[in-house]
């Protein structure tokens, strides 16, 4: 298992963060571990920023059986190698063991996915990978204990297959970025046109004008954190719900997230903490299948990036 942070700033940041090498260490050390582990596949748990899913039809969860990941900011554009095959069976297995996930046989994902599989795999297509998308950006929120059950049935199909299986969660922790994605109602009307739609619905933007928007905005929002115009707290990093978090997690009583109130999660530590449904899942799937112990690898908080960023991993 490894679970690690993501964020478009990653790419576009204006003042390097303070622990910026450390950070950068760790993701390579990561990334050995994994080449050493060796994993014949990989499924992949992540979110989505309103460049795949639309709220004209948000599933809570859903296998791509095929996926392609667009050209977002801090995303790397191309084909996902999906074995179909498996993903089916996937599905199949999660359907006739209490969870419903959804099916895309035509699944496009940004940067929540693409970041996290090319900095820890070395690139999209280097291992076969299933990705397994949970609602995190919208309400009404996935419950944590929904995603931990889907989490342990991943866990279990695994365990039916012949093959190392690593299982990457990608996102949080704890940042808020509203400014880029802001709620429902609450955004400008082509902004939220999109969101709805994904450019169907007069007046939204073009996929061209969104993913442009993103570009500007988020290079705009680097320059605001080197200037000191955001701030920590602006952004909801919260070393302290993080730490809660984290020590959650690696001590594999997952259960305890069952009984979380993520409206107050969202309101300490941003909407970016919903991302944490996939470390949960991930943590869920490699418990279930007998993998080794978790442990955290790095924590940092890092406004220049507008994240807290962390890995933790059981390789």
């Amino acid at each position: 298992m490894v679970c690690a942070s993501h964020s478009p700033l990653l790419h576009c940041y204006s003042k390097e963060p303070e622990n910026w090498e450390a950070l950068q260490q760790a993701y390579k050390t990561t990334a050995a571990a994994i080449e050493e582990f060796d994993p014949e596949l990989v499924m992949a748990f992540g979110s989505d920023h309103f460049n795949g899913f639309f709220l004209k039809m948000m599933p809570a969860f859903c296998v791509g059986a095929a996926a392609e990941a667009t050209n977002d900011i801090g995303g790397y554009p191309g084909s996902i190698s999906v074995p179909s095959d498996i993903a089916f069976d996937a599905v199949k297995y999660l359907r006739a063991n209490d969870v419903d996930p959804a099916i895309s046989y035509q699944m496009v994902v940004d940067h929540a996915f693409s970041q996290t599989i090319v900095d820890m795999l070395g690139g999209l297509e280097k291992r076969p990978l299933i990705p397994v998308f949970i609602n995190c950006i919208t309400t009404p929120f996935v419950p944590f204990k929904r995603t931990r059950l889907m989490g342990e049935a991943c866990g279990r199909f695994a365990r039916t297959l012949d093959k190392r299986v690593l299982f990457i969660g990608s996102g949080g922790m704890s940042h808020h970025p509203r400014r880029y994605y802001p709620e429902f109602g609450s955004g400008e009307e082509e902004v939220e046109a999109w969101q709805v739609s994904g450019g169907e619905k007069s007046p939204s933007l073009t996929a061209e004008q969104w993913l442009e928007r993103l570009y500007v905005m988020h290079h705009e929002g680097a320059d605001m954190i080197a200037r000191g115009e955001r701030t920590a707290k602006d952004m909801r990093l919260n070393a302290a719900s993080d730490q809660r978090f984290l020590d959650t997690l690696i001590s594999e009583d997952l259960e305890e997230f069952d009984h979380w109130d993520q409206e107050k999660l969202v309101e300490e530590a941003g909407i970016g903490s919903m991302e944490l449904h996939a470390w949960i899942a991930a943590a869920a799937a490699n418990k279930e299948a007998g993998g080794s112990k978790p442990h955290v690898s790095i924590y940092t908080v890092a406004p220049e990036i507008g994240i807290a960023a962390g890995i933790v991993r059981s390789l």
